[in-house]
């Protein structure tokens, strides 16, 4: 591979969505960047990645190289994304999910920008297009930049997994993604990623997230709430102490728990995580708001949901 067009890994663990694997890999297939290396990850589903990306229609051919790995036994998706990185060779690890989708220059434009900054930085994330029912219904664009370190541990954000790209160098570096976390396992990574290194972003909307309902969303903000934030918090504790934010990064999280406690109709968590965040310092305009709605429970929660959507179908910004 020249220096110009160093070779991109695109790491892809799925599980049980032959549908969205294939919309997913169709979405590599189509980026205007070569060479690539797709390694897919099947965590043991019922019908075998194989089969799925043997189709002719899901376009494999285009991908310079392509590898499937299958698990033996279910693991989870952290697992695969992990086996996943360990088997890609590529100079730089982009990262895909079977429910996501890119627009076809979105490694390209990571790459140009990995090509125009030093170094130090490691990681270079894209904005995110969120989807819900085939409507578009928020882009998100934006977030930490340089030395992200402080930024992230008072709440900032980046992208979704699948809008991010990093030198594998770095990886090597900060170790994988931890495991244990069953979810906000891209948070604590992020975290651990800033200290090896500085951040950049294309700030263009080129990754497709399409929103979930129902119990999976239920069930996952239970798991942040009883296992994620308790084990975050205890993992960076020392970290943001030792940067004279401790009560500023507990205070940012409770209220990032507290706005998915609300959006997964727990009025009840969502009240007491944001007033405790407000309480520990985090006093800013869109804690307020969440709290104020959620105080009302699912009746202001509705009312406010509709009127942000005709907010934007009259193109205002939300």
């Amino acid at each position: 591979m020249s220096d110009s067009n160093p070779l991109v890994s695109v790491v892809l663990p799925t599980y049980n969505r032959p549908d969205g694997l294939r919309q997913a890999v169709a979405s590599v297939a189509a980026q205007t960047y070569s060479p690539i290396e797709l390694v897919v990850v099947d965590d043991h589903s019922e019908i075998p990645a194989r089969e799925v990306l043997d189709e002719p229609t899901v376009g494999v051919d285009a991908i310079h190289q392509v590898r499937i790995i299958r698990h033996p036994t279910n693991r989870g998706g952290n697992a695969a994304r992990n086996t996943g990185i360990r088997a890609a060779t590529g100079r730089f690890v982009a990262f895909h999910d079977d429910d996501d989708e890119w627009y076809p220059e979105k490694l390209a434009r990571q790459v140009d920008v990995f090509g125009d900054v030093s170094e130090t930085v490691g990681l270079v994330y894209t904005g995110t297009e969120y989807r819900e029912a085939g409507k578009t219904v928020q882009k998100q664009t934006g977030g930490v930049r340089g030395d992200a370190t402080r930024s992230l541990l008072l709440g900032g954000s980046l992208s979704e997994f699948s809008g991010v790209m990093v030198r594998r160098s770095v990886v090597d570096d900060a170790g994988l993604p931890d495991e244990r976390f069953p979810s906000w396992q891209d948070r604590e990574w992020f975290v651990r990623l800033s200290q090896h290194c500085r951040f950049a972003s294309v700030d263009e909307a080129l990754t497709i997230r399409y929103v979930e309902g129902g119990d999976r969303v239920t069930k996952r903000f239970e798991t942040k709430r009883d296992e994620s934030f308790p084990l975050f918090v205890e993992q960076f504790r020392p970290l943001a102490r030792q940067l004279g934010v401790e009560r500023q990064f507990v205070a940012a999280h409770r209220a990032k728990l507290g706005k998915e406690a609300l959006r997964t109709g727990y009025y009840g968590d969502a009240r007491r995580l944001l007033a405790l965040a407000l309480l520990g310092g985090h006093v800013d305009s869109d804690t307020l708001v969440h709290l104020s709605v959620a105080l009302g429970g699912r009746v202001t929660y509705q009312s406010a949901k509709r009127l942000a959507r005709a907010v934007r179908a009259r193109g205002v910004p939300t």
